[in-house]
């Protein structure tokens, strides 16, 4: 498995967000001259991260991007399964109905392998918060 630019792009937004929320809203300017994304992709990640529940926008003339929880609460494996679209090692860890194609669905020697590497990358990405990533002081 390997993670895209979305999951890293979109985590150091966060990130940036929680560092910068203290004048209010962020704008994507701001963001985008801070962290190096382009305001275009930055977009497009924005909307996902907002239908995820993990970005709240606020209109008008001082308005902006704040993260919808505490950064305590939000995990890099929030984002990744906010961003990406397939997020597991193979597709039968998401299931049995997931390998339905599968002519070795009920007998797969491999399958509870998937499974566990999957958990296991997910419970290390869960182990981070966007707090825990913060520069001191912040």
């Amino acid at each position: 498995m390997r993670l895209s630019t979305k999951s890293r792009y979109g985590t150091r937004m966060l990130i940036d967000i929680a560092e910068n929320y203290h004048d209010g809203p962020v704008s994507v300017a701001e963001i985008a001259s801070r962290t190096g994304i382009s305001e275009k992709y930055m977009e497009k990640l924005l909307r996902r991260l907002k239908r995820a529940g993990l970005v709240l926008s606020k209109r008008g003339p001082k308005g902006g991007h704040v993260l919808a929880k505490p950064a305590a609460r939000i995990t890099v494996g929030d984002v990744v399964r906010a961003l990406e679209d397939w997020v597991v090692l193979k597709g039968c860890a998401l299931g049995k109905d997931a390998c339905s194609t599968c002519v070795r669905q009920d007998d797969c020697p491999t399958r509870n392998v998937w499974e566990q590497a999957n958990e296991a990358m997910f419970r290390a990405l869960d182990a981070y918060t966007l707090q825990s990533l913060l520069k001191p002081g912040r």
